[in-house]
C-alpha cells in the first residue's frame, strides 16, 4: 500500500512540475517577445507558488498577480520584471 502511495505522490509531482515548467514557458512569451528562459522561470515560480497560487494555470492572471505583488516579489524575480519592463 505504501508503495503504491508513493508512486502517486510521485506522479502527482511530476505532473507538477511539468505544469509548473509549461506554465512558465508561456508566462514570459508576450506576442513580440522570445519565451522566458529557465532562469527566468526558476526565479519566479516559488513567488507564482507563494503569491498567485490562485491564479495557476492563467498565465495572464499569474502575470498580473505578479505585477501586484512586486513589492511582495524575491529580488530573482522582480529583476526579470525589470528586465523586461515590466
Amino acid at each position: 500500500m505504501k508503495a503504491r502511495f508513493l508512486r502517486f505522490a510521485g506522479v502527482k509531482c511530476r505532473a507538477r512540475r511539468a505544469s509548473t515548467v509549461g506554465l512558465f514557458l508561456a508566462l514570459f512569451a508576450p506576442a513580440a517577445y522570445a519565451q522566458g528562459t529557465a532562469e527566468q522561470r526558476r526565479a519566479c515560480t516559488p513567488d507564482v507558488y507563494r503569491l498567485c497560487a490562485g491564479e495557476i494555470p492563467n498565465v495572464r492572471a499569474i502575470t498580473a498577480c505578479l505585477r501586484r505583488n512586486r513589492s511582495s516579489l524575491s529580488e530573482a524575480c522582480r529583476s526579470v520584471f525589470d528586465q523586461a519592463g515590466g
